[in-house]
């Protein structure tokens, strides 16, 4: 695969992601959050599993198995996916696709704060005026008054601190396992679990909804869950990771541009300002470190 090539892909990956926010609002004319949520994830836990078995039998074959420590923290990264895809999914019942798209995107500047938090590492210097962008962003994505945001919006914004939580995890535990596929469905399988669980005490389970929601959860499940992340992880083998960056940021714009097209969705100019302060923002965060770095030189 060329550079251009897995650029394409990328942009595809993100066009997936963002249109997944419309078919996530509509799927609850006929389904609870948590049923969606479980159906969904257990979904793409069958589209990635035959890639995770594949990574099984190369792990058994290298003599490595999983200690104790790794099965713990795929179990921390499933809860997390969880918790961070139920709050968005409640979310986005009371809220835009639009806002819901661009307030998930807090977890890009959350990320490096955590990683602070709790490993000490030290973020880049754009995360802090990263942050004061997206806050400033919200205000104006609320159109100047912050009473203007719904409880939709609150749930969302809950759900990227958790959003951040997943990220610095699969990071951890990719690089522990070196099994990007097999972690990819433990935390599906956790978060499907979880929400047939949920869902069993606190929604009413029928065939019919699930039958009604049918292109919704095939769509989200088989789309975003599974093709869109196996696609994600072969396409950054092939170029270069600033370019990730920019693409996958691009995730909010087509969120924006589905909600307008599908569900009519309309911004006044400060809320359209406030989606373009937050993705400079995402951006800034991604990119500006990698500015300073040196290219490395063949010898």
């Amino acid at each position: 695969m060329t550079r251009w090539q897995a650029n394409a892909v990328i942009v595809f990956v993100a066009l997936i992601w963002g249109t997944t926010f419309v078919v996530q609002q509509t799927s609850m004319d006929n389904i609870g959050p948590q049923y969606f949520t479980g159906v969904r994830f257990l979904l793409g836990t069958f589209v990635v599993l035959p890639f995770a078995l594949r990574e099984l039998r190369k792990m058994k074959r290298e003599g490595r198995t999983l200690s104790r420590g790794n099965t713990l923290g795929l179990i921390v990264t499933g809860v997390s996916m969880y918790l961070a895809s139920i709050l968005q999914q409640i979310g986005i019942m009371d809220t835009t696709v639009t806002n819901a798209a661009f307030l998930t995107a807090f977890y890009v500047p959350l990320v490096p704060v955590l990683a602070f938090a709790v490993f000490r590492a030290k973020p880049h210097w754009s995360v802090w005026p990263g942050g004061i962008m997206c806050v400033f962003g919200t205000y104006l994505l609320s159109g100047g008054n912050l009473s203007a945001l719904g409880k939709g919006d609150f749930w969302v914004m809950g759900s990227a601190l958790f959003w951040a939580v997943q990220v610095v995890m699969i990071g951890i535990m990719v690089t522990r396992t070196n099994a990007p596929a097999l972690v990819a469905t433990v935390q599906f399988f956790i978060t499907g679990i979880f929400g047939m669980v949920m869902g069993g005490m606190l929604e009413t389970f029928s065939f019919a909804d699930i039958h009604n929601a049918g292109f919704e959860i095939l769509y989200a499940g088989i789309m975003s869950a599974g093709i869109a992340f196996t696609l994600q992880a072969v396409a950054q083998n092939y170029t270069e990771a600033a370019d990730a960056a920019i693409i996958m940021s691009a995730e909010a714009v087509f969120a924006a541009i589905a909600g307008a097209f599908f569900l009519g969705e309309r911004l006044a100019p400060a809320e359209y300002a406030g989606c373009g302060v937050i993705l400079a923002a995402i951006i800034g965060v991604q990119l500006l470190p990698m500015m300073g770095r040196r290219p490395k030189v063949a010898i």
